[in-house]
């Protein structure tokens, strides 16, 4: 567990610097404050993001990149926007599978875990960030 701590830690250190840096300015106040007042959350918090760092590396040894990209290069603004639509159109249902589930009906999934829905939204958001920031694929 304590590496898996340390990768998500060291993350920030990734940031290329190119880029607008300023979410990671006084991340360490917020940091230190969350998982001393918190750190049962901020614990589980990581192992979950790992959990979803792998999961994400899985699916995409299964699928590739252009199942998001829709067969694209993502090089103009009209191929990033069918992609994240693309994405809209994922978690659109995955939400209506748990509005039908949790909701509506109020009962237990018949297929996969009504919590693999949430796993595939947490991953789907990121996706589109990736997206939008022109790094999906590269």
């Amino acid at each position: 567990m304590k590496s898996k701590v340390k990768i998500i830690r060291e993350s920030s250190k990734l940031v290329d610097k190119t880029e607008d840096t300023s979410l990671y300015e006084g991340k360490e106040k917020a940091i230190e404050y969350i998982e001393k007042n918190y750190p049962e959350t901020a614990k589980e918090f990581q192992r979950l993001q790992f959990e979803q760092y792998l999961l994400f590396c899985k699916k995409q040894m299964d699928y590739g990149p252009t199942n998001i990209s829709m067969g694209t290069p993502l090089k103009t603004d009209s191929e990033k926007r069918l992609s994240l639509v693309g994405l809209i159109v994922r978690i659109n249902d995955k939400v209506q599978r748990l509005l039908n589930l949790m909701v509506r009906n109020n009962r237990d999934a018949q297929n996969e875990p009504s919590i693999d829905a949430f796993k595939d939204l947490a991953c789907y958001g990121i996706i589109a960030q990736i997206v939008q920031n022109g790094k999906w694929g590269k």
